[in-house]
């Protein structure tokens, strides 16, 4: 009787105490319902889109400096205007100008008179051919003579000359020794006398002049006449190198060493002479002048800017967790904080290889193009650039607030019977606000949970809070 009695009581205790667990539970149920966040499950569009900022820049920007001395005697621009590639933007007066840059005019007048001269040079190559036929010549006949069996000091025809010399000197003496037997016995201041003697002296002195040139040019050479033939075969032979390499390299026209040397020098010139003046390196508006006519300038003075405002763009950095996503040609729409109201159209033209650590991150600079642009954007505007990087069309889409990750999963928490329940999803595509449910146990119009309690985030039951 006593153990009955004890057993009924411990079951009055334990539904006592059932009962009031569960009301316990069923009011903090009850004030958990009431601070639920909730939101729909949807179908509709996504866009998703990477977001940056950069700075406007033109196509290209030249700031025009001096780099020599002198005193500004034309500036032939102002903002605003259009120049084009190779116009005379400002220019040095000529008396201020360093003696150097002066004495460059002279030195290009002679600089180019001696390109041209290379360039027409077919005087000069029948100049050297001429100098080469005569060198060869002047070579074979040296080396005839040095080399010759007959060797002599004269050709046959100089022989043949001697000897017929000698004949008629002959000759003369016996005429006038028979004109001298004649006379010899007048008396010794006869004017004949005087005169046929005198003719004979002259005629026997010929003769011994023709006896003498006729033994020395049929002797043999003695060893100074060799020494000095086989020097005149080496200068032959030098003379005649020269003039082949000469003709070697202008044979087919001027050489194109020199005709490079030439030219250089010829650039090198126009260089200095440049110095006197700033010329637009390519086509664009001028968007600063810095100088008057008279200002003083030195090396590194700025007197002009010039922008070509034909194609703006915006340089921004993106994350590289973004940037595989990103591709040349995809869309970009474009805000600025100076143009309330209005958005821009661009297009990206260029994603960046390599990436750029900046305080752990790596970013990789994209170049963006814009379109449709007007006078209201300006280099140096800060952007804020919206790239979008995928559009679908009636997509199941969740809030991203109600998208939770248990045990390595994604789940999201649907409010069934007022009670939060982990259903376990796949995404897709992602946006700011909201991303694509590829699959799970969810439908158009359920009820997901934005703040689910921490017990069911860790995944446990209600009762065991």
């Amino acid at each position: 009787m006593k153990r009955r009695t004890i057993i009924v009581l411990i079951v009055i205790v334990l539904a006592v105490g059932g009962f009031f667990g569960f009301r316990a539970w069923r009011t903090a149920q009850s004030q958990d319902n009431a601070t639920y966040q909730t939101d729909k499950i949807t179908r509709g569009s996504l866009i998703a889109m990477v977001g940056a900022t950069g700075t406007v820049r033109a196509n290209q920007t030249a700031v025009m400096t001096w780099q020599t001395t002198g005193q500004i005697g034309e500036s032939n621009v102002e903002t605003g205007q259009l120049v084009q590639a190779g116009d005379v933007l400002g220019r040095l007066s000529q008396s201020s100008l360093p003696q150097s840059i002066i004495l460059a005019e002279a030195d290009l007048v002679s600089a180019q008179r001696a390109l041209q001269n290379l360039q027409e040079s077919g005087l000069a190559r029948a100049q050297s051919q001429l100098a080469l036929a005569q060198a060869e010549d002047d070579l074979t006949t040296s080396k005839n003579k040095r080399t010759s069996k007959d060797y002599s000091r004269a050709s046959d025809l100089t022989l043949e000359e001697a000897r017929t010399r000698l004949s008629l000197a002959e000759d003369e003496v016996a005429r006038y020794e028979d004109l001298y037997e004649q006379v010899k016995n007048f008396s010794a201041d006869n004017t004949a006398r005087l005169n046929i003697y005198s003719a004979l002296l002259n005629a026997r002195r010929e003769l011994e002049l023709a006896q003498a040139n006729l033994r020395y040019l049929e002797g043999g050479p003695d060893a100074l006449e060799v020494e000095e033939a086989d020097a005149s075969v080496a200068l032959a032979q030098a003379t005649y190198d020269d003039a082949l390499r000469e003709w070697e390299r202008i044979k087919d026209g001027p050489d194109p060493a020199d005709i490079r040397a030439a030219e250089a020098r010829i650039a090198a010139i126009e260089a200095s002479l440049g110095l006197a003046s700033l010329s637009a390196p390519f086509g664009g508006t001028i968007t600063e002048v810095n100088s008057k006519v008279g200002d003083q300038v030195t090396p590194g003075t700025v007197s002009f800017r010039l922008d070509d405002l034909s194609r703006l763009l915006v340089d921004v950095q993106v994350p590289e967790a973004d940037i595989n996503r990103l591709a040349v040609g995809q869309p970009v729409s474009m805000t600025f904080d100076a143009i309330l109201g209005k958005e821009y159209p661009g297009v990206i033209i260029e994603v960046g290889r390599v990436g750029t650590p900046v305080t752990g991150i790596v970013n990789f600079k994209v170049t963006i193009e814009l379109q449709d642009m007007d006078e209201s954007v300006r280099p140096g505007m800060t952007a804020a650039v919206n790239i979008v990087i995928n559009q679908l069309e009636s997509v199941l889409l969740v809030p991203n607030r109600a998208v939770r990750l248990r045990e390595g999963q994604r789940v999201v928490y649907l409010l069934k019977l007022g009670v939060p329940t982990a259903v376990p999803i796949e995404i897709g595509a992602q946006s700011d606000l909201t991303s694509e449910v590829i699959s799970g146990d969810v439908k158009e119009g359920d009820t997901v949970v934005l703040n689910p309690p921490t017990q069911f985030e860790a995944g446990q039951p209600p009762f065991m809070r």
